[in-house]
């Protein structure tokens, strides 16, 4: 069944966030701080990972190379400059502040960050790209189910921390991993490995401005980067039709 990876995401990540909260009347303001700043360090080295594993490659002679460093900094250039004028990050505040207020939790101060934080790390990692067009294409959910029981962790650890915020980007996985996979349902045929490595490349660095963010306090405005997901995508396709490969 096409799209139940997808499914099973949302209700993970929501069972996850709801533990989360029951959990957090149990610890302490100082607790919590500590909890966040690991969460932060471990989104960074996930983020890292993920980019550096496709940005190096071996020579085949025990040096090693790096590829598609072109691709990111145009990726990251002009979806920046997209983001900026379409101020993405503050849709996606403006959507965390329209359903704090529908759950009247307007003296919860950390909803928003909880909200836009908590969906971005779910989001736009490699798991969630190749997953759901994988579960688009052909029906296989088994990596959507792997990411699900990673969320449901994740997203539990930072409600306890954030609060009901975290448990709405459930919603976030529905609309953004529902989405693809109804892309790829249509359009899968031209949904290329190289493409899939481009989007989960970019994705990851994304990742990684996160976790500097939950680490560090606010550094990147990370929603006003994720244009650069699309701008990628459109750049591998041109490199696909044309056979030109972006340094």
């Amino acid at each position: 069944m096409h799209g139940l990876g997808t499914i099973i995401n949302t209700l993970a990540v929501a069972v996850g966030g709801l533990v989360g909260m029951h959990l957090k009347s149990g610890i302490s303001e100082k607790m919590q701080k500590t909890l966040m700043q690991a969460c932060g360090v471990a989104t960074i080295f996930i983020g890292a990972g993920g980019t550096l594993s496709r940005m190096f490659v071996s020579n085949g002679d025990g040096t090693f190379g790096t590829q598609g460093t072109l691709m990111m900094i145009l990726s990251m250039v002009i979806g920046g400059l997209i983001g900026e004028w379409l101020d993405v990050e503050a849709g996606m505040e403006y959507l965390g502040e329209r359903l704090k207020k529908a759950v009247k939790a307007e003296k919860d101060n950390g909803f928003v960050d909880g909200f836009v934080n908590v969906s971005l790390i779910i989001c736009v990692g490699a798991m969630a790209i190749v997953g759901a067009i994988q579960d688009g294409i052909s029906g296989d959910y088994s990596m959507l189910t792997a990411k699900a029981i990673l969320d449901m962790i994740i997203v539990m650890v930072f409600a306890s921390t954030y609060g009901v915020g975290a448990v709405f980007s459930a919603l976030a996985i529905l609309v953004y991993q529902g989405s693809i996979t109804l892309l790829a349902m249509l359009f899968g045929s031209i949904a290329s490995d190289s493409l899939i490595w481009a989007l989960a490349y970019v994705g990851s660095a994304l990742i990684f401005c996160v976790g500097i963010n939950i680490a560090f306090g606010k550094k990147f405005r990370v929603g006003n980067l994720l244009p650069a997901l699309v701008i990628a995508g459109v750049l591998q396709v041109i490199c696909d039709l044309t056979g030109y490969v972006l340094p």
